[in-house]
């Protein structure tokens, strides 16, 4: 049984790779490679040529900006509201906190489909279509991630922040201080998390906006239309830049997770 884990572990890795690495293979194919019979995995001839024409042949550096804005400006706000919320729910005592926090919590089971509507008609009246605010608005609040957080800072004994307070600390030190660096691991897993989900989203930007100058990227590779005469590559270029910013995200905070995941638990 043991000896079937590392078998069934390395299937599933290329099962979840091999897309990605096609993909990039793909963004380098000349036309001919697409029509070839067999199909190929790897180039014939490996061009740059893919990915010139669809910077060239579209507005793609622009929608890949306008994601990246929305997602890095996004981000930033939903974990700063999401961690100031969970160090109020966790150590904090204030009338109803309780019956609020359920509430927060309840709205995870709404299917996000079930308020595009009304959330739409919300942005359209605060005039907030064809804005970043208007693209990040319904991202601000996650529920997810403030039970996430609420649920960690509970594991830090209270007597540290009582000793704090009586040390004369504030909240925002002790939560700059002591409380940020020892969830980082969380932290930063919700972090990317909130990145990736911002930036690979499809539907409401493609709802709040109507000027190609704010579209977004994933809304954007839609309209590069290279695909009605099989010429597939400058999609699959276009594809492999929309995946580069995640995963030399998820490349460069893997460690420090892994690192700050361990310190944790082993107390190191």
């Amino acid at each position: 049984m043991k000896r079937l884990i590392p078998i069934a572990a390395t299937l599933f890795s290329l099962i979840v790779v091999f897309p990605i690495f096609y993909t990039i293979s793909a963004s380098f194919f000349p036309y001919a490679d697409f029509t070839a019979i067999p199909a190929r995995l790897l180039p014939s001839a490996p061009t740059l040529d893919n990915y010139a024409r669809s910077f060239s042949e579209s507005n793609l550096l622009l929608f890949l900006t306008n994601s990246l804005y929305s997602a890095l400006v996004g981000t930033i706000l939903r974990m700063t509201i999401s961690i100031i919320g969970a160090y109020a729910f966790t150590f904090m005592e204030f009338r109803g906190k309780n019956i609020l926090f359920i509430l927060i919590v309840a709205t995870m089971l709404l299917p996000p489909d079930a308020l595009i509507l009304e959330n739409y008609s919300t942005i359209r009246a605060l005039r907030l279509t064809d804005t970043y605010l208007g693209i990040i608005s319904i991202t601000l609040l996650a529920p997810t991630h403030l039970l996430m957080l609420r649920q960690y800072f509970k594991t830090v004994s209270r007597e540290y922040r009582e000793a704090a307070i009586i040390e004369g600390c504030s909240d925002t030190r002790f939560l700059a201080i002591l409380l940020l660096p020892i969830s980082k691991a969380v932290i930063i897993t919700l972090a990317i998390h909130s990145f990736s989900t911002i930036f690979n989203d499809y539907l409401w930007p493609l709802l709040v906006t109507n000027r190609e100058s704010m579209r977004t990227v994933q809304v954007g590779l839609t309209m590069l239309g290279f695909s009605e005469n099989l010429d597939y590559g400058p999609q699959f270029a276009a594809i492999t830049v929309l995946m580069t910013p995640i995963l030399i995200t998820f490349i460069a905070l893997h460690n420090p997770i892994q690192d700050s995941v361990s310190t944790h638990f082993t107390g190191r």
